[in-house]
């Protein structure tokens, strides 16, 4: 879907973490303005996704699990941004196959940042 679909992708998964009441504590770890860590998470997924590094050409290599060590991040963290993020790509992806093959990635990258039991 190029840039476009992958900023309405990140667009979208804040949307999802505004609105629920059940992401409130996930909310509350990411730094107002919101828009900032929605055009970062924009540009992480464009590298990410096979796009151009934007990500990496303002912050240099994106060192996700270092990045997230400052934050508490339990399986209910991870649970409350899985579900965002589904959220998200099931509104914004249309074809099945690859709301499957997103997730199924994201997953193991959003495991990976898990740094408490």
């Amino acid at each position: 879907g190029g840039e476009k679909t992958i900023r309405l992708l990140a667009k979208e998964f804040y949307k999802q973490m505004q609105k629920r009441k059940d992401t409130a504590p996930l909310l509350a770890i990411h730094r107002s303005p919101i828009g900032d860590s929605e055009q970062k998470l924009f540009e992480f997924l464009s590298g990410w996704l096979c796009g151009p590094q934007l990500y990496q050409q303002k912050y240099g290599h994106p060192a996700l699990r270092a990045r997230h060590m400052p934050f508490a991040i339990d399986q209910s963290m991870v649970d409350q941004w899985l579900t965002c993020m589904q959220q998200a790509i099931i509104k914004v992806i249309k074809k099945p196959e690859h709301q499957r093959v997103i997730f199924q990635a994201i997953s193991t990258l959003a495991n990976n940042m898990r740094n408490k039991d």
